[in-house]
């Protein structure tokens, strides 16, 4: 371009002025060359787009169209003889630039060109331009289009890591979660588990699709009561249940009362207490029908026999015939406090298992009002907590339940998890080591606890320690082989 704006010289083959050439070649020749530049002048006086007598380029030098027309023509020139491949490039630069300055529909244009212009046999490079373009499409928010060109390019590129987590990210936005976690579970595997971005996207994306077969497989299935193992376990997991507690002074007929410390066999008509004999037994399949002869002969003990009757509801996985009770026993002003909290709380996790997470947290700060000292509360909200991503809070519940019940193990154990889980996504390594000292502590003190060992498995598997993930795991299933992968999911 710069060329054609500079004058033309004549074409004699000498740089000298013309008055050096009048000397040489003699006046005549001087006065002929003049005589033939004033006809010419005058005959293009008239030309058509020319003002009156004015000269509009410098003498000699080509006029500014003209140069303008031999630039592009050698514009055209050059890129006839770029190969397809360096033409397919230039738009992709060009479309590069259009999305540095956020101009994202010239830069789909750009690369569109360059995908047309590129020789199919180059994969590599057409991979690239279909990934970029993708990038421009997920910038407008065009997931499809985002999942369609990513799919080109990784056809072209089976191990491109950025297009298979663009469309992972894209997938996800399409609430297609097991597409989604193929993609970024191979980009896991291709970055050797280092990238954390990746790692937390699965993590979630693993959760949600966890969460959708609980929801499924909760609603679908038989009633079928679980193992002795795993009722005890859930019934450890509360601390002010009364139901749950061996039977009472007050609970046993007159004869039965000189063995104050041991549980009596009820003889009496009380369906309640019945329930609670057959659950010191582990006769847990007459429970439900027992309390149910409670509530229907109106005892006196209505408000237990329907907490009991919706935690086992709870267990073979009725919520339907669960929640009935658990509104009764909540809406009961004058049943005893603890009963009320306790149903709360049941009834909370119920919500939170069905995906109610608002009316979840109702039901647990509701409890956490009328029962300000119920450690079962904060422990049970601070599982809530981690479920729904607030951390920092559930660390608070933690530390209150730790307050009010310092052996408290399941709390002190969820509470090294949560804190692992701030740290490691906050990306402090510091904090993450310290989290995983705390599981250390944890089941140095409580060498009983299986979701100690449980959580310390997780954590050990996310830092890629998995030999001792391994031995961490093994502890947790002999100690409670029913209940191992109950666990992982909570945490």
């Amino acid at each position: 371009m710069m060329a054609a704006s500079k004058p033309v010289e004549p074409q004699s083959g000498s740089s000298l002025p013309r008055w050096q050439l009048a000397l040489l070649i003699g006046t005549p020749i001087v006065l002929g060359v003049g005589a033939v530049y004033l006809w010419n002048r005058n005959k293009t006086k008239d030309s058509p787009g020319k003002r009156n007598g004015e000269r509009t380029t410098p003498e000699g030098s080509a006029s500014p169209v003209q140069g303008q027309d031999g630039a592009a023509n050698r514009a055209n020139r050059e890129l006839e003889d770029m190969s397809p491949l360096d033409r397919a490039q230039g738009a992709k630069n060009k479309g590069n630039k259009y999305f540095k300055a956020g101009k994202y529909e010239q830069a789909i244009h750009c690369y569109t060109e360059a995908i047309g212009l590129c020789p199919r046999e180059n994969q590599t490079d057409l991979s690239t331009f279909y990934q970029n373009r993708a990038a421009a499409y997920e910038q407008q928010m065009m997931w499809t289009e985002v999942v369609q060109d990513c799919t080109q390019a990784v056809e072209m590129n089976p191990r491109y890591i950025k297009a298979l987590f663009r469309r992972a990210k894209a997938l996800e936005r399409l609430d297609n979660k097991k597409e989604c976690l193929e993609d970024v579970t191979a980009v896991c595997i291709l970055e050797a588990f280092q990238n954390q971005q990746s790692m937390l996207l699965a993590d979630k994306v693993l959760k949600l699709l966890g969460k959708e077969k609980a929801k499924d497989k909760y609603k679908n299935r038989d009633p079928l009561m679980p193992s002795p193992q795993f009722i005890k376990s859930y019934f450890s997991s509360f601390t002010d249940d009364v139901i749950s507690q061996p039977l009472q002074k007050g609970e046993k007929k007159d004869e039965d009362k000189d063995n104050e410390g041991e549980a009596a066999e009820v003889t009496e008509s009380s369906g309640y207490l019945k329930a609670k004999q057959y659950m010191e037994e582990e006769n847990y399949d007459k429970i439900i029908s027992e309390c149910t002869k409670e509530v229907e002969s109106g005892g006196r003990y209505i408000a237990e026999a329907l907490l009991l009757r919706a935690t086992f509801y709870l267990l073979i996985g009725n919520a339907t015939g669960a929640q009935p009770d658990l509104d009764r026993v909540i809406n009961m002003e004058d049943a005893n406090i603890k009963l009320r909290a306790n149903a709360l709380i049941k009834r909370g996790s119920m919500y939170m298992q069905q995906q109610q997470p608002m009316m979840s947290t109702q039901d647990f700060n509701m409890a956490a009002e009328i029962d300000t000292r119920n450690a079962d509360v904060y422990h049970h909200r601070g599982q809530l907590k981690i479920l729904l991503d607030q951390v920092e809070e559930a660390v608070v519940d933690f530390d209150e339940c730790i307050l009010l019940r310092p052996d408290s193990a399941l709390a002190q154990a969820q509470k090294c998890f949560a804190l692992y889980r701030q740290a490691y996504t906050g990306n402090s390594q510091s904090q993450v080591q310290t989290a995983m000292d705390g599981f250390e502590e944890v089941i140095r003190r409580f060498p009983k606890c299986a979701e100690g060992y449980a959580l310390y498995a997780q954590a050990l598997t996310d830092q890629q320690q998995f030999g001792k993930a391994d031995q961490m795991y093994n502890k947790c299933i002999d100690l409670e082989p029913d209940n191992a992968t109950t666990y992982v999911h909570k945490g």
